[in-house]
Protein backbone atom coordinates (compact mmCIF):
# COMPACT_ATOMS: atom_id res chain seq x y z
CA UNK A 1 0.00 0.00 0.00
CA UNK A 2 2.83 2.31 0.89
CA UNK A 3 4.21 2.16 -3.06
CA UNK A 4 0.53 2.64 -3.69
CA UNK A 5 0.49 5.87 -1.78
CA UNK A 6 3.49 7.21 -2.36
CA UNK A 7 4.88 6.33 -5.85
CA UNK A 8 2.03 5.86 -8.21
CA UNK A 9 0.88 9.52 -7.93
CA UNK A 10 4.36 10.93 -8.80
CA UNK A 11 4.28 8.44 -12.10
CA UNK A 12 0.52 9.10 -12.95
CA UNK A 13 1.29 12.42 -12.89
CA UNK A 14 4.99 12.12 -15.30
CA UNK A 15 2.36 9.81 -17.59
CA UNK A 16 -0.07 12.82 -17.74
CA UNK A 17 2.26 15.25 -18.65
CA UNK A 18 3.69 12.83 -21.45
CA UNK A 19 -0.12 12.50 -22.76
CA UNK A 20 -0.69 16.28 -22.69
CA UNK A 21 2.48 16.47 -24.91
CA UNK A 22 1.23 13.89 -27.14
CA UNK A 23 -1.94 15.11 -28.09
CA UNK A 24 -0.33 18.66 -27.87
CA UNK A 25 -2.27 20.15 -25.26
CA UNK A 26 0.99 21.09 -24.00
CA UNK A 27 3.87 21.92 -26.41
CA UNK A 28 7.32 22.98 -26.14
CA UNK A 29 7.00 26.44 -25.16
CA UNK A 30 4.56 25.70 -22.20
CA UNK A 31 7.24 23.15 -20.61
CA UNK A 32 10.44 25.12 -21.38
CA UNK A 33 8.18 28.06 -19.43
CA UNK A 34 7.32 25.93 -16.62
CA UNK A 35 10.71 24.63 -16.48
CA UNK A 36 12.14 28.10 -16.03
CA UNK A 37 9.19 28.85 -13.04
CA UNK A 38 9.79 25.63 -10.97
CA UNK A 39 13.27 25.95 -11.65
CA UNK A 40 13.91 29.86 -10.61
CA UNK A 41 10.80 30.54 -8.23
CA UNK A 42 8.56 28.11 -7.33
CA UNK A 43 10.99 25.20 -6.24
CA UNK A 44 13.44 27.50 -4.60
CA UNK A 45 10.66 29.52 -2.28
CA UNK A 46 9.37 25.71 -1.26
CA UNK A 47 12.90 24.88 -0.27
CA UNK A 48 13.64 28.19 1.66
CA UNK A 49 10.21 27.59 3.28
CA UNK A 50 10.58 24.00 4.07
CA UNK A 51 13.77 24.37 5.71
CA UNK A 52 13.55 27.90 7.08
CA UNK A 53 10.31 26.15 8.97
CA UNK A 54 11.89 23.84 10.45
CA UNK A 55 13.82 22.82 13.68
CA UNK A 56 17.89 22.41 13.00
CA UNK A 57 19.10 18.93 14.12
CA UNK A 58 21.93 18.20 15.87
CA UNK A 59 24.57 16.05 13.63
CA UNK A 60 22.46 13.59 12.02
CA UNK A 61 22.15 16.03 8.82
CA UNK A 62 26.24 15.76 8.76
CA UNK A 63 26.77 12.18 8.62
CA UNK A 64 23.65 12.09 5.94
CA UNK A 65 25.74 14.52 3.32
CA UNK A 66 28.81 12.60 4.39
CA UNK A 67 27.45 9.06 3.31
CA UNK A 68 25.51 10.04 0.41
CA UNK A 69 28.38 12.03 -1.06
CA UNK A 70 31.13 9.33 -0.82
CA UNK A 71 28.55 6.76 -2.57
CA UNK A 72 28.32 9.26 -4.91
CA UNK A 73 31.89 9.93 -5.22
CA UNK A 74 32.51 5.82 -5.84
CA UNK A 75 29.61 5.39 -8.83
CA UNK A 76 31.12 8.46 -10.30
CA UNK A 77 35.05 6.44 -10.19
CA UNK A 78 32.70 3.22 -11.17
CA UNK A 79 31.51 4.79 -14.06
CA UNK A 80 35.02 6.25 -15.22
CA UNK A 81 36.43 2.84 -14.69
CA UNK A 82 33.36 1.53 -17.64
CA UNK A 83 33.79 4.15 -19.93
CA UNK A 84 37.72 2.89 -20.35
CA UNK A 85 36.22 -0.80 -20.00
CA UNK A 86 33.94 -0.32 -22.53
CA UNK A 87 36.18 1.90 -24.77
CA UNK A 88 32.76 4.53 -24.64
CA UNK A 89 34.14 7.31 -27.13
CA UNK A 90 35.28 10.84 -25.60
CA UNK A 91 31.73 12.16 -27.53
CA UNK A 92 29.82 9.89 -25.63
CA UNK A 93 32.12 9.96 -22.29
CA UNK A 94 30.90 12.89 -20.33
CA UNK A 95 26.90 12.03 -20.97
CA UNK A 96 27.33 8.39 -19.59
CA UNK A 97 29.45 9.90 -16.16
CA UNK A 98 27.07 12.29 -15.10
CA UNK A 99 23.65 10.08 -15.93
CA UNK A 100 24.84 7.10 -13.70
CA UNK A 101 25.03 9.94 -10.64
CA UNK A 102 22.55 13.05 -11.29
CA UNK A 103 19.56 13.01 -9.78
CA UNK A 104 16.27 14.36 -10.15
CA UNK A 105 15.55 16.44 -7.81
CA UNK A 106 11.18 17.17 -8.23
CA UNK A 107 10.90 13.72 -8.27
CA UNK A 108 12.47 12.67 -5.40
CA UNK A 109 11.30 15.90 -3.81
CA UNK A 110 7.72 14.89 -4.49
CA UNK A 111 8.37 10.97 -2.90
CA UNK A 112 9.62 12.11 -0.04
CA UNK A 113 6.60 14.77 0.41
CA UNK A 114 4.33 11.44 0.00
CA UNK A 115 6.17 9.28 1.75
CA UNK A 116 7.95 11.05 4.57
CA UNK A 117 5.93 13.71 5.18
CA UNK A 118 7.46 17.19 6.52
CA UNK A 119 10.55 15.48 8.43
CA UNK A 120 11.97 14.15 5.62
CA UNK A 121 11.62 17.24 3.00
CA UNK A 122 14.15 19.03 5.94
CA UNK A 123 16.80 16.31 5.39
CA UNK A 124 16.02 15.43 1.38
CA UNK A 125 16.59 19.25 1.54
CA UNK A 126 19.73 19.75 3.04
CA UNK A 127 21.26 16.36 1.05
CA UNK A 128 20.25 18.09 -2.11
CA UNK A 129 21.59 21.35 -1.03
CA UNK A 130 25.04 20.02 0.19
CA UNK A 131 24.81 17.49 -2.49
CA UNK A 132 24.36 19.62 -5.91
CA UNK A 133 27.16 21.92 -5.82
CA UNK A 134 29.66 18.66 -5.66
CA UNK A 135 27.74 16.80 -8.33
CA UNK A 136 28.28 19.38 -10.72
CA UNK A 137 31.59 19.69 -9.95
CA UNK A 138 32.15 16.17 -10.27
CA UNK A 139 29.79 16.27 -14.30
CA UNK A 140 31.26 19.68 -15.52
CA UNK A 141 34.65 18.39 -14.82
CA UNK A 142 34.00 15.20 -16.96
CA UNK A 143 32.49 17.11 -19.65
CA UNK A 144 35.27 19.15 -19.74
CA UNK A 145 37.77 16.87 -19.96
CA UNK A 146 36.27 14.41 -22.36
CA UNK A 147 34.86 17.11 -24.52
CA UNK A 148 38.17 18.95 -25.50
CA UNK A 149 36.52 22.30 -24.94
CA UNK A 150 39.16 24.75 -24.96
CA UNK A 151 40.00 27.07 -22.22
CA UNK A 152 42.09 28.03 -19.25
CA UNK A 153 42.02 25.88 -16.59
CA UNK A 154 41.26 29.64 -14.39
CA UNK A 155 38.33 30.01 -17.22
CA UNK A 156 36.69 26.62 -16.33
CA UNK A 157 37.03 27.34 -12.57
CA UNK A 158 34.84 30.33 -13.02
CA UNK A 159 32.67 28.97 -15.28
CA UNK A 160 31.53 26.03 -12.71
CA UNK A 161 31.95 29.02 -9.60
CA UNK A 162 28.97 31.07 -11.60
CA UNK A 163 26.84 27.90 -12.31
CA UNK A 164 27.15 27.18 -8.46
CA UNK A 165 26.56 30.51 -7.09
CA UNK A 166 23.63 31.32 -9.34
CA UNK A 167 22.07 27.75 -8.55
CA UNK A 168 18.65 28.98 -7.16
CA UNK A 169 18.24 25.79 -5.67
CA UNK A 170 21.16 25.79 -3.68
CA UNK A 171 20.43 29.56 -2.64
CA UNK A 172 16.68 28.57 -1.80
CA UNK A 173 18.64 25.73 0.63
CA UNK A 174 20.76 28.16 1.90
CA UNK A 175 18.79 31.03 2.76
CA UNK A 176 16.18 28.45 4.46
CA UNK A 177 19.23 26.98 7.12
CA UNK A 178 20.33 30.17 7.65
CA UNK A 179 16.63 31.52 8.33
CA UNK A 180 15.64 28.04 10.80
CA UNK A 181 18.94 28.82 12.87
CA UNK A 182 17.92 32.23 13.04
CA UNK A 183 15.25 30.87 15.54
CA UNK A 184 12.43 33.20 13.84
CA UNK A 185 9.30 31.62 12.39
CA UNK A 186 7.12 32.99 9.29
CA UNK A 187 3.98 35.14 9.62
CA UNK A 188 0.91 33.78 9.16
CA UNK A 189 0.34 36.29 6.11
CA UNK A 190 4.26 34.82 4.62
CA UNK A 191 3.43 31.60 5.55
CA UNK A 192 -0.15 31.43 3.69
CA UNK A 193 1.57 32.73 0.59
CA UNK A 194 4.21 30.37 0.17
CA UNK A 195 1.51 28.00 1.45
CA UNK A 196 -0.50 29.37 -2.35
CA UNK A 197 3.30 29.55 -4.02
CA UNK A 198 4.67 26.04 -3.83
CA UNK A 199 1.31 24.48 -3.60
CA UNK A 200 1.36 24.42 -7.58
CA UNK A 201 5.38 23.21 -7.48
CA UNK A 202 5.43 19.34 -7.81
CA UNK A 203 2.20 18.78 -10.28
CA UNK A 204 3.81 21.19 -12.67
CA UNK A 205 7.28 19.60 -12.14
CA UNK A 206 5.99 16.28 -12.93
CA UNK A 207 3.97 17.17 -15.74
CA UNK A 208 6.97 19.05 -16.95
CA UNK A 209 9.13 16.28 -16.77
CA UNK A 210 6.24 13.70 -18.07
CA UNK A 211 5.91 16.06 -21.43
CA UNK A 212 10.06 16.37 -22.15
CA UNK A 213 10.55 12.51 -21.47
CA UNK A 214 11.29 10.88 -25.33
CA UNK A 215 12.59 7.77 -26.52
CA UNK A 216 14.88 9.64 -28.95
CA UNK A 217 18.01 8.10 -29.04
CA UNK A 218 16.82 4.95 -27.04
CA UNK A 219 17.37 2.60 -29.89
CA UNK A 220 20.96 3.44 -31.14
CA UNK A 221 21.87 4.05 -27.15
CA UNK A 222 20.50 0.72 -25.62
CA UNK A 223 23.77 -0.57 -24.16
CA UNK A 224 24.60 2.52 -22.50
CA UNK A 225 21.88 4.16 -21.59
CA UNK A 226 21.39 0.50 -19.30
CA UNK A 227 25.11 0.67 -17.76
CA UNK A 228 24.15 4.26 -17.08
CA UNK A 229 20.59 3.38 -15.71
CA UNK A 230 22.19 0.08 -13.77
CA UNK A 231 24.64 2.22 -12.04
CA UNK A 232 22.27 4.99 -11.16
CA UNK A 233 19.30 3.49 -9.69
CA UNK A 234 20.96 -0.48 -8.72
CA UNK A 235 24.39 0.06 -7.78
CA UNK A 236 24.14 3.10 -6.06
CA UNK A 237 21.47 2.45 -3.93
CA UNK A 238 23.25 -0.50 -3.01
CA UNK A 239 26.93 1.38 -2.11
CA UNK A 240 24.30 4.27 -0.27
CA UNK A 241 22.72 1.60 1.90
CA UNK A 242 26.25 -0.05 3.32
CA UNK A 243 27.56 3.65 3.66
CA UNK A 244 23.98 4.85 5.70
CA UNK A 245 24.19 1.93 7.66
CA UNK A 246 28.55 2.30 8.79
CA UNK A 247 27.36 5.55 9.29
CA UNK A 248 24.45 4.99 12.10
CA UNK A 249 21.54 6.30 9.70
CA UNK A 250 18.59 4.93 10.84
CA UNK A 251 15.05 6.68 10.61
CA UNK A 252 13.40 9.40 8.66
CA UNK A 253 17.21 10.47 7.45
CA UNK A 254 18.40 6.86 6.64
CA UNK A 255 14.67 6.73 4.05
CA UNK A 256 15.09 9.91 3.08
CA UNK A 257 19.21 8.95 1.49
CA UNK A 258 17.85 5.93 0.25
CA UNK A 259 15.45 7.12 -1.95
CA UNK A 260 17.83 9.88 -3.20
CA UNK A 261 19.62 6.83 -4.01
CA UNK A 262 17.14 5.62 -6.31
CA UNK A 263 16.11 8.18 -7.98
CA UNK A 264 16.30 8.10 -11.74
CA UNK A 265 19.06 10.82 -13.87
CA UNK A 266 18.37 14.35 -14.24
CA UNK A 267 16.71 15.89 -16.86
CA UNK A 268 19.55 18.65 -16.60
CA UNK A 269 22.30 16.25 -17.83
CA UNK A 270 20.96 16.69 -21.35
CA UNK A 271 21.10 20.87 -20.96
CA UNK A 272 24.72 20.48 -20.05
CA UNK A 273 25.95 17.60 -22.57
CA UNK A 274 24.26 20.18 -25.03
CA UNK A 275 26.34 22.96 -23.97
CA UNK A 276 29.92 20.94 -23.38
CA UNK A 277 29.87 18.96 -26.66
CA UNK A 278 28.09 15.71 -25.67
CA UNK A 279 26.15 13.05 -26.88
CA UNK A 280 22.42 14.00 -26.30
CA UNK A 281 20.70 11.37 -27.35
CA UNK A 282 22.57 8.94 -25.22
CA UNK A 283 21.22 11.53 -22.27
CA UNK A 284 17.80 11.77 -23.62
CA UNK A 285 17.97 7.57 -23.83
CA UNK A 286 19.07 7.19 -20.19
CA UNK A 287 16.89 9.94 -18.63
CA UNK A 288 13.70 7.88 -20.33
CA UNK A 289 15.26 4.67 -19.41
CA UNK A 290 16.58 5.27 -15.79
CA UNK A 291 13.31 7.01 -15.21
CA UNK A 292 11.05 3.90 -16.32
CA UNK A 293 13.30 1.63 -14.52
CA UNK A 294 13.23 3.95 -11.17
CA UNK A 295 9.62 2.95 -10.36
CA UNK A 296 10.73 -0.71 -9.51
CA UNK A 297 14.07 0.76 -7.51
CA UNK A 298 11.90 3.27 -5.75
CA UNK A 299 9.30 0.69 -5.08
CA UNK A 300 12.03 -1.61 -3.18
CA UNK A 301 13.56 1.04 -1.24
CA UNK A 302 10.15 2.57 0.12
CA UNK A 303 9.85 -0.49 1.43
CA UNK A 304 12.58 -1.12 2.91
Amino acid sequence: MIILNAIFPIFTLLFLGSLLKHFNITNDTFLKTSDKLVYFIFFPAMLFWKLGSSVPDKGVSVNLCVASILAVVIVFLLSIAVIRLFSISNFQAGTFSQACYRFNTYIGMAIVMNALGESGIRYFGILIGFAIPIINVLAVSTLIWYSGKKGSPGQHVKYLLKALVSNPLILGCAAGLIFSRSHLSFPVFIDNTLTLMTSVTMPLALISIGGSLTLTGLKHNTKFSLLASLLKIMILPIIGFFLLKAFSITGIPFKAGMIFFALPTATSIYILSAQMNSDTQLASAAIMLSTLLSFIALSVVVLI
